[in-house]
Formats: C-alpha cells, structure tokens, sequence
C-alpha cells in the first residue's frame, strides 16, 4: 500500500504474548498468572484474540522464577489438551541471575519449538544478567541438537553483534528470529532511532519483532507494525494498559490485533507464523 511517497507493509504480523516474566506479582496485577494452569489459560486466551507465540516464564509455589522443565512440560500439556495451536517459546532467562547455566538450558531437552537465547551480558536493573560466551555456545549447541528455533534476544547493538558471530561459526542457523528488547535499565533506550539502527545491523532474510518495557510497549509495537516488524506484548514487560489502568494479557493482545488490522496487516496465525519461521522442519 503507497500513500504519498511512503510504502506501508501489507504483510501478516507475529504476536507474541509474553504472559508472566520473572518479576511482575500478583500484588502488583492480579491478572500476572503463576502456576502452570493459569499461565496455561492464559496462553490459549491469548491464542483466541491474535497471539501465535507465548512467551513462557515459569514460577514456583511463591511465585518466584524456576527453571523447572516439570512445570514447562505441564503448561504446554494443558495448552495442547485445550486444543490452542499457539507456539510455545521457552523462557532460558532464569531470571536474570537467580538460576545456574545448567538450571537455565533444561527446559532445552524439552524441545520447544522455540526458546529464548539471549545474545549477550547486560546490566538489568539492580542485577547482572551475565550469559557468557560459554554459555551461549553451548546453548547454541543444546538447541540445535534439538531441533530449536533461537529467539535471538538483544538488549542492545552489541547483543546483534554477538549474534552475528555465532551466526559466522555456524552456531545460529536460518531462519532467524530476532526480538529486540528494549528499555530495560541497562540496555539500549526505547526509541524508534535506536529500534532502526539494530535492524540495519541484521543479516539479509532475517526476521524481527520488538518488545518495549513499560510505557514503551506500545509505541514501539505501533512502530514494529509500521516498519513491518513484528510485535511482543504481555504482562511480563508492561503491566498497565493505560495510565491508572491495570492490564490483562489478553487485553494487550488484542489490541496491538486491532492496531494491526487498521494498518491493513492481516495477523499471522499459529500455521503461517511456523510456515514463516520454518518451524516442524529441523
């Protein structure tokens, strides 16, 4: 579509819904879910109003972060026995140094179509969250052997970089999806300017999507559908909808779906979101 001299993309767009994270509570939003079946509900709600991909942060019985592949297994049960195609993406986060490195790869030999690998070191708030280049290494390795889809997580342009290194040694593989983080307290700053300078950073035939960290999120996913990138949204990185008004998951969903349709890009289901990012074909 041309109006003027300025070409807007027509293509679909890939939800995801990052539902829980590592930090937000319920004493913060009550809508956060925490066990296994509310995330597992949340999930498939999302899955109804637009999201192809949930973003899955596990918590223990006091709501702090764990690794544990028993509950990553649970929840992805339950979304399947609901019937809900959406994609489940494996969170290797642990929490920003709250887990050991062999902690954080378990949920790997669940083989998740998709989990999480961040690309680099970055101060996080109060924390460090360190993955060295060891780790990520053997990340690479534990995903391909399998048959993971990396979400290749950059808080800043030096995490692109990285990238591109493992990309050089044949450690990251295509197709390539790339989720840019930004706003975190340590990272790079929530700007448009610096959402463009890391796509320019990228390699030919990759694909992208941005999450904004709190009244971020949604202009940045507002840019992301305008410069045809895809679009990260949910409670992990944003409880609020609007200023004084807490948030659901499926709320902010549904409205970056909205957003979407009125920028004439159809959103992407389950089935063209794997078809897109080569999934089921490792």
């Amino acid at each position: 579509m041309t109006v003027g001299t300025t070409t807007f993309p027509a293509d679909g767009v890939i939800i995801s819904a990052a539902t829980t994270g590592s930090w937000p509570t319920k004493a913060q939003n009550p809508h956060v879910p925490t066990t296994p079946e509310e995330i597992a509900a949340c999930a498939v709600a999302c899955g109804e109003v637009g999201a192809a991909i949930i973003h899955v942060h596990m918590r223990d019985e006091q709501e702090r972060v764990t690794c544990d592949p028993v509950r990553y297994a649970r929840t992805r049960e339950l979304v399947e026995a609901a019937g809900s195609a959406v994609i489940m993406n494996m969170s290797t986060g642990g929490g920003a140094g709250t887990s050991t490195d062999d902690e954080r790869m378990g949920p790997v030999a669940l083989a998740p179509e998709i989990a999480s690998f961040d690309c680099g070191s970055v101060n996080f708030g109060e924390r460090v969250f360190i993955n060295s280049p060891q780790f990520l290494n053997e990340l690479a390795i534990r995903m391909n052997a399998n048959g993971v889809l990396p979400e290749i997580e950059c808080f800043e342009p030096g995490h692109v970089w990285n990238a591109l290194r493992l990309i050089d040694e044949g450690l990251l593989k295509p197709p390539f999806w790339f989720q840019f983080v930004l706003g975190v307290r340590g990272g790079s700053p929530p700007t448009v300017k610096q959402l463009q300078h890391m796509i320019e950073m990228l390699p030919p035939g990759a694909h992208w999507s941005v999450c904004g960290i709190g009244r971020a999120q949604l202009p940045l996913g507002m840019a992301a559908l305008a410069m045809g990138g895809h679009v990260r949204t949910g409670l992990e990185d944003n409880i609020w909808y609007r200023k004084g008004e807490l948030a659901s998951n499926p709320q902010l969903v549904a409205r970056i779906a909205r957003l979407a349709e009125e920028l004439g890009r159809p959103v992407a289901t389950p089935a063209q979101t794997r078809s897109l990012l080569g999934l089921g074909t490792k």
